[in-house]
């Protein structure tokens, strides 16, 4: 598949438009201008991306979950249960793993066999069956804006059946919706397939609806260096500026080192911002979202809760835009909307305690200018590989192990870079692989993994990052050998 980073013509995407809205009876309801209509006519309290503005300018961090279950009635009374005894600031649709595989006549089965017995039997809220209208239902059920969280490869109608339904916001991208998530689908059909979604979303800016887009930041959420989060998230930036988005977050997962973590969430910020103005893109406004700890969680709700507090604290003194949060069930699967509940009361509690405060360190500037030189060298490659395009180059540089994600299942990942924490707890580089990495980059990493293993008496290895995989699990940071 041919691709480059340029704008969609015009008539090539109202063709593509065409099959797109045919793939599912509920994409004949969709109607541009009538869906821009109403969005115009909602309040500005349910507008993602003015409220991601105004506690940008305020130095807020807002609060938000992830949920959703399959039956309409049932997802509008989690969303306002999360609202209401949550205290979210923002809301979220996690859409069910079948719709994620556009697999709708499976979709509508589990509605079925929802409302049949009485429980949820999808994983999430099925949008593209349940059609414009009844997404509708949902965003007036609430006063806060609302996004759709997915994990999508190709989300082209969900997008256009929730932009239509009245969503303000909208998770994914054709990397970080890819490498984490699909084994055999190709990056430049996803590529692809989400210059459509950012297309739409451009058309829908024009036409005076500002929709916020939020590439995932997480990636694989398993020791990912800050500098591949990154450089996954700018690119996706990049690709989503060209195709007319004014409105992006870019999101970190929590690794764990309160210093590492602050200095990515600033640095990605700064980059983000660097990188949309050197290739001519500056009216993007840009927001950073932190997704607290994304590994294994503790079993003992007290300890999980001990987990969620160091990633509200970490997001509150990086002054992230928001925090996506974890609940107590983490470890035992989907929560409770109670759980789900306590988690953003905790989290709240702790970023309005921490809202007044800020952090600094000596080496803090140090980490910065590590995480700014290693993106620099992944994303500055990938514009090489690709002759100045980005998107031909993300591509190549996938393929190349450039861009390479740690314990991701996507065949097209090189999986040849492995992580480990050094004796701090920050997540470092055991293996570089083909990451384009100067030779004093290479040398830091290697410099800190050998501390910790002075440390341990035992040699740099594998071990260690199994050790690190499990640790938070146990209670620790690091996955020391007990002695």
């Amino acid at each position: 598949m041919d691709i480059q980073n340029k704008r969609i013509p015009e008539g090539e995407f109202m063709a593509m438009r065409q099959e797109v809205l045919t793939q599912w009876p509920t994409g004949k309801d969709v109607n541009l201008e009538e869906a821009v209509a109403y969005h115009k006519s909602m309040p500005v309290s349910r507008n993602f991306s003015q409220k991601l503005l105004d506690a940008k300018r305020d130095g807020r961090t807002l609060v938000q979950p992830r949920a959703g279950v399959p039956v309409v009635e049932e997802h509008i009374k989690l969303m306002q249960y999360l609202e209401e005894h949550g205290e979210a600031d923002l809301l979220p649709s996690t859409i069910d793993s079948y719709t994620r595989q556009n697999r709708y006549e499976e979709a509508e089965n589990g509605i079925a066999e929802s409302i049949r017995l009485g429980r949820a039997m999808l994983n999430g809220f099925p949008a593209v069956n349940h059609g414009v209208m009844k997404c509708r239902q949902v965003i007036e059920s609430v006063n806060v804006p609302m996004q759709v969280r997915h994990g999508t490869p190709d989300a082209r109608l969900l997008t256009e059946i929730t932009y239509a339904g009245g969503f303000t916001s909208y998770e994914g991208g054709g990397i970080s919706y890819n490498l984490p998530y699909c084994k055999n689908i190709p990056m430049e059909r996803t590529i692809r397939d989400w210059q459509y979604v950012d297309r739409l979303t451009g058309l829908y800016e024009e036409m005076g609806v500002s929709i916020n887009r939020e590439p995932y930041g997480p990636l694989t959420g398993t020791l990912v260096p800050p500098c591949i989060s990154h450089a996954a998230a700018i690119i996706e930036a990049l690709l989503a500026a060209e195709q007319g988005v004014k409105n992006i977050t870019v999101g970190y997962g929590q690794c764990g080192n309160l210093l590492q973590d602050i200095a990515a969430i600033h640095t990605l910020q700064d980059l983000t911002d660097e990188y949309l103005q050197k290739y001519g893109y500056s009216d993007v406004k840009v927001t950073t979202v932190l997704h607290q700890w994304m590994g294994g969680f503790p079993a003992d709700e007290a300890k999980a809760f001990g987990v969620i507090s160091s990633g509200s604290l970490t997001a509150a003194l990086a002054k992230a835009t928001k925090v996506i949060v974890k609940t107590p069930h983490e470890a035992v699967g989907i929560p409770t909307m109670e759980a789900n509940a306590e988690g953003l009361r905790c989290t709240k509690q702790v970023v309005n305690m921490m809202a007044d405060q800020t952090f600094y360190d000596n080496h803090l500037e140090e980490e910065k200018e590590i995480i700014r030189a290693e993106t620099r060298c992944i994303v500055d490659k990938c514009f090489e590989l690709g002759n100045g395009d980005i998107a031909v180059g993300v591509c190549r540089g996938v393929e190349a192990g450039v861009l390479d994600v740690p314990f991701a299942p996507c065949r097209a990942n090189a999986g040849l870079m492995l992580p480990c924490r050094d004796n701090n707890g920050a997540v470092r580089i055991l293996n570089t692989g083909n990451l384009p990495f100067t030779q004093d980059l290479k040398d830091y990493h290697a410099t800190k993994i050998y501390e910790r293993a002075l440390a341990e008496k035992r040699k740099a290895s594998f071990q260690m990052v199994i050790d690190d995989v499990y640790a938070i699990g146990k209670g620790r940071l690091v996955g020391r050998p007990k002695y």
